[in-house]
């Protein structure tokens, strides 16, 4: 079955790949070239499925699935900030780092060297069968000081809860064991199974 990823990160390409290994995988791109979707759902899930259905909507109709996740970081002590805004919350264009550096600087006025956070990840299916959403969490807390040189994002500031290493320090093997994403993709397999086997 082909599959159609709204995204363009390789990161997330080759894991989705790897996970659905007996389909056919490919980003968008190859497909109808750069879009710009404007993401302003209220929650990931709606995010999650303004991608797939801006993709979904551009394809020829016929057999392909289109698979999407928004995820990001929330702190509850900073009224759950980042939140959907995970990617622009120093501003539209910001890099990693501004994003990060803005999440240290609020826990600092706020006199905090660390707090409780998790990252959510909504991963939309749509396909001409219907259209489905799943989420997956990873708990634990973030710190004012990053550490380790890996991962992307936030990664550097979050120790996920049993670890006492960032995501940044985390072997990547490990990371995707308990990622928010990865626990996402698996509620999803059941759901690709299913329309895999509708469009056999």
């Amino acid at each position: 079955m082909k599959i159609i990823l709204a995204t363009s990160n390789r990161g997330k390409v080759r894991e989705i790949a790897d996970l659905f290994s007996e389909d056919e995988v490919t980003p968008y791109s190859e497909l109808i070239g750069p879009m710009h979707i404007v993401e302003n759902g209220s929650d990931f899930a709606a995010n999650a499925l303004i991608k797939a259905r801006s993709v979904f909507s551009k394809l020829p109709k016929g057999g392909a699935v289109v698979l999407s996740d928004d995820s990001g970081i929330s702190v509850p002590l900073l009224n759950h900030e980042p939140g959907i805004f995970s990617a622009r919350y120093a501003g539209e264009g910001a890099s990693d780092r501004e994003n990060l550096e803005k999440l240290v600087e609020n826990l600092k006025a706020r006199g905090l060297q660390e707090a409780p956070a998790y990252y959510t990840a909504a991963i939309a299916v749509v396909s001409p069968e219907g259209e489905y959403v799943v989420h997956g969490w990873m708990h634990g807390r973030v710190i004012d000081t990053p550490r380790g040189e890996g991962g992307f994002g936030y990664d550097p500031i979050f120790i996920p809860e049993g670890y006492d290493q960032t995501l940044g320090e985390l072997d990547p093997a490990i990371k995707r064991t308990i990622s928010h994403r990865a626990k996402a993709l698996e509620l999803a397999k059941p759901i690709i199974g299913m329309l895999r086997s509708l469009h056999a």
